[in-house]
């Protein structure tokens, strides 16, 4: 029971880091005048986090190497 829970509280907990992530880039990504980033910047930073998460899932399976 307690890996059922687990599991489950890790999908919504991960689910919920990523949607602060992205608009957390999201407002980053504004510019000087609040304007909401047009379709260009919001690729390239959602690029950008693909790239970072997986070089973290990397890291991670040389870590338990």
């Amino acid at each position: 029971m307690d890996r059922i829970l687990n599991r489950i509280l890790r999908q919504v907990i991960g689910r919920v880091v990523n949607k602060g992530i992205d608009a957390g880039i999201d407002h980053a990504t504004r510019g000087r005048n609040g304007a909401a980033p047009n379709t260009e910047q919001r690729g390239q930073a959602r690029g950008a986090v693909r790239q970072a998460r997986g070089a973290m899932r990397m890291f991670r399976r040389i870590g338990r190497m």
